[in-house]
């Protein structure tokens, strides 16, 4: 039987936020707003219609007033801002790399084209990395021969087959840049209690220096292939024993390594400008976690923030977006940031399973809406089996490439993304949203460049209008049934 514990914690002397800006705390100043002479611009993907991030309407705001109760609104309010918006992307993983450079050579570009290309794609800004072997890897491996403890062996050569090409192509589409950040899911077997990369096992004291060195080993040898990295975290799910590789650490274990060993070391080797992510695992215990590490001032000093995934619904309840809130309540100065999802149990007959995208759009919407700052998906494309995946750990990806017949399958997934990863940008600051109906989700973000993108997601089965209302002006919007659309001004 689970034993569930409800944990009341108390403030001690002192906050790591005493004395640090809080860039992602709320903002109500007034602001200068107007919506004269301003087209709404309605992109829209919908369940049962051809409509794929496709334009579907051009509105013009016009007078309205109080509105009635009976007329449903989504209500924005441009002068309450918070976090500032980091990025969308998504793991370029062992198995996404393999994938792609299975498919004929047009439909790498397709691919790419399709993420990262701004005009012609998705936009995605930001990617993710194994360090070490995962579950999505064909095969297990490290950088470093057994029990070398001075990682005089450290290589990188099993990555220049397919992962780094891959990352290179990725960011040239891209533009030239990627935010990069890269997670280990297991040390090698020998610096491990357990002597096995799999099946969970604790780092053992004596190689904390080791390890934190292998890190830095890391970074250094991809910048010299030309891959600027942004950061790393400091293990991927350090909760969770899993049949592939993993390790664990409590909270105070994982605190102790960042404050005494990896975040000297990245000092120490030059690489204080990367950014450290800890937790990496679910919404469950995430409040715990944070309060851990950023109530300790020199581990919080070393952490950009705290990055979580969504598997935590294992009895089949609400996912715990609430617990974002209260990070994001307590530690204004971190920012909180989505470093894993996917839709899992892999099945072909599925792929125009409407819920995939649902999923992603649900988990977006209240996430944003409760501080992330941004979103990385987990495998950027897979194959035709949901792998290849050593340990048949089989998932979805938003497209999958048939490798035996060179076809692209996209899932509405990569649309429901794109909704947000195609128009949000870089530095945009959240604003207030509401919706009057339960059935719409919404959420919305200000653009640097003044353009206003609100996104609203219709759950439920009936198409219906609604407002967008701002200020006593509104914008007339057809809902239609399990869809999602942005409206951007």
């Amino acid at each position: 039987m689970k034993k569930i514990f409800v944990v009341i914690t108390t403030l001690g002397l002192f906050s790591c936020s005493d004395s640090k800006k809080e860039k992602n705390v709320s903002s109500s100043s007034p602001v200068s707003f107007s919506t004269d002479g301003k087209k709404v611009i309605v992109y829209t993907t919908a369940d049962s219609t051809a409509y794929r991030l496709s334009v579907t309407d051009t509105l013009v705001f016009k007078d309205m007033g109080q509105p009635k109760e009976t007329e449903i609104c989504v209500f924005v309010d441009p002068g309450k801002t918070f976090q500032t918006y980091f990025g969308t992307g998504a793991a370029l993983t062992d198995a996404s790399a393999e994938t792609f450079y299975k498919l004929p050579k047009d439909k790498q570009q397709e691919v790419l084209q399709a993420f990262f290309d701004k005009e012609k794609g998705i936009g995605y800004t930001v990617a993710r990395t194994n360090i070490n072997s995962c579950d999505f890897s064909s095969d297990m491996y490290t950088y470093v021969a057994d029990n070398d403890k001075d990682l005089k062996t450290f290589n990188i050569e099993h990555d220049r087959k397919y992962k780094i090409p891959f990352i290179k192509e990725a960011m040239k589409a891209a533009g030239g840049k990627l935010n990069f950040f890269a997670s280990p899911w297991s040390p090698p077997a020998w610096m491990k209690d357990n002597n096995d990369m799999l099946h969970g096992g604790k780092l053992k004291p004596d190689f904390y220096n080791s390890w934190a060195m292998y890190y830095t080993k890391f970074i250094k040898e991809y910048e010299k292939e030309g891959i600027p990295v942004w950061g790393i975290s400091v293990q991927n799910e350090p909760m969770a024993t899993q049949r592939w590789e993993s390790c664990i650490y409590t909270a105070e274990e994982e605190r102790d390594f960042l404050k005494n060993h990896l975040g000297p070391t990245m000092e120490k080797e030059g690489l204080k400008d990367k950014k450290i992510i800890v937790w990496d695992h679910n919404r469950d215990l995430i409040y715990q976690r944070a309060q851990t590490y950023f109530d300790d001032p020199e581990a919080a000093k070393y952490a950009w923030g705290i990055g979580f995934h969504w598997y935590e619904d294992w009895s089949g309840g609400i996912p715990m977006y609430e617990n974002l809130k209260r990070v994001y309540e307590a530690f204004p100065d971190k920012n909180i940031f989505f470093t894993e999802g996917c839709a899992e149990s892999f099945n072909a007959s599925r792929y125009n399973a409407w819920v995939l995208g649902e999923e992603y759009g649900r988990s977006m919407i209240n996430d944003y809406n409760n501080g992330m700052v941004g979103f990385t998906d987990w495998n950027i494309i897979l194959d035709e089996t949901g792998g290849p995946n050593h340990v048949q750990n089989f998932c979805f990806a938003p497209v999958h490439g048939d490798t035996k017949t060179g076809r692209l399958i996209y899932t509405n997934a990569y649309y429901y993304i794109g909704h947000f990863s195609k128009f949000i940008q870089p530095g945009a600051k959240r604003i207030s949203a509401a919706a009057s109906r339960s059935q719409l989700l919404t959420t919305a973000f200000r653009n640097e460049d003044g353009k206003t993108v609100v996104i609203v997601m219709n759950q439920g089965n009936q198409s219906f209008p609604y407002y967008l209302w701002i200020n006593g002006k509104a914008a007339e919007v057809k809902a239609r049934p399990h869809s999602i659309a942005t409206l951007v001004f």
